[in-house]
């Protein structure tokens, strides 16, 4: 198996990417707009790419989390608020807010199940601070550490109960940068204590199953290389300091944080310590330079996209009732901030 996340071109795979993809056996794929036009055809391209690898368990991910980061967007979904409102509500009432983030996030996770994806990129666990980027702004869960971690858990306790594994990210910390990683390479500089404040949920939440890296660089801990191509970050901080031992998943090789060709990109993520490289576009240059860049997946990387995947489940039986039912409990529960 390639240790390669793949994006996919349209609505359904082309000749050349079912060709490639059987082929290469990569470990997964990421959906977009571009690849999403119903419910049926969503599940159909979903049900297409399980049967390429023969595989029921296979990892197809998505950036759906609400606000305005949304793929599957109304009317064939539900809106879904941006995770910010969480963190407002737990101003009020903490206990309300965790309920209501988990109640969101297993609404929203059985629109993923019933679509047959089964890996969401969130939560957000970037520790939210003054004069960052909007790039975070109301995607964060909030600005005090235990507060993300308390709420990030719900939101991974909510997905897994809809039969989704979450990702949290981006990982060790994204939120006191000053440049947005799509557009440039934000570097943060301050000292290794203070830095523990932006590690402190990912330590919370070590055990998830899938985290993503940051495109940032750290000079505390690496003034050469961001977190995604460092191996000292990914080592030290990454296993080291969070503990993190689940499925590590680089974020978008594309983004302009980095340097270098999508392949070398690639390769550099996987040396580094990264189990999966992400790459979104559906470039076939990119791709087949990335299959022959990469080695095979590691055994223990195998062992960790196992373990991520045991508890999806792509058939919910209950959709429409328990979904109306999560849905008025949110609503209530948000209606104190909304």
């Amino acid at each position: 198996m390639l240790p390669a996340i793949f994006g996919l071109s349209g609505l359904v795979l082309t000749a050349d990417e079912r060709a490639f993809f059987r082929e290469v056996d990569p470990a997964g794929y990421i959906l977009f707009g571009r690849n999403i036009e119903s419910r049926a055809q969503l599940r159909a391209l979903t049900d297409d790419l399980r049967t390429l690898h023969g595989r029921s368990r296979t990892f197809i991910c998505i950036d759906q989390e609400g606000g305005r980061v949304v793929r599957m967007k109304p009317p064939q979904w539900g809106p879904y608020p941006p995770q910010g409102v969480f963190d407002r509500l737990y101003d009020l009432a903490p206990i309300s807010a965790i309920e209501a983030a988990r109640a969101n996030a297993e609404a929203l996770g059985l629109d993923l199940a019933d679509a047959g994806i089964t890996v969401d990129c969130l939560p957000l666990l970037d520790v939210r601070q003054p004069g960052a980027d909007d790039v975070i702004g109301d995607r964060a869960l909030g600005a005090e550490p235990l507060r993300v971690a308390a709420l990030g858990r719900a939101v991974l306790d909510g997905l897994a109960r809809a039969g989704v594994t979450g990702v949290v990210k981006h990982m060790p910390g994204h939120g006191r940068a000053t440049a947005d990683s799509h557009k440039a390479l934000p570097t943060v500089t301050a000292d290794a204590a203070t830095l523990e404040t932006d590690l402190a949920p990912f330590r919370a939440l070590a055990t998830a199953r899938i985290a993503m890296t940051a495109h940032v660089l750290y000079t505390a801990w690496d003034a050469a290389a961001p977190a995604t191509l460092s191996a000292r970050v990914i080592g030290d901080v990454v296993r080291g300091a969070i503990g993190f031992s689940g499925l590590l998943l680089s974020d978008d090789l594309d983004m302009a944080a980095l340097t270098g060709t999508i392949p070398e990109r690639a390769a550099r993520a996987v040396a580094a310590g990264c189990d999966l490289a992400l790459n979104c576009w559906a470039r076939m240059d990119d791709m087949t330079g990335i299959a022959a860049a990469l080695p095979p997946m590691t055994p223990q990387a195998g062992a960790r996209l196992t373990a991520a995947l045991a508890a999806t489940d792509i058939a919910p039986v209950d959709l429409a009732l328990r979904q109306a039912a999560l849905t008025a409990k949110g609503n209530a529960l948000l209606a104190l901030v909304t």
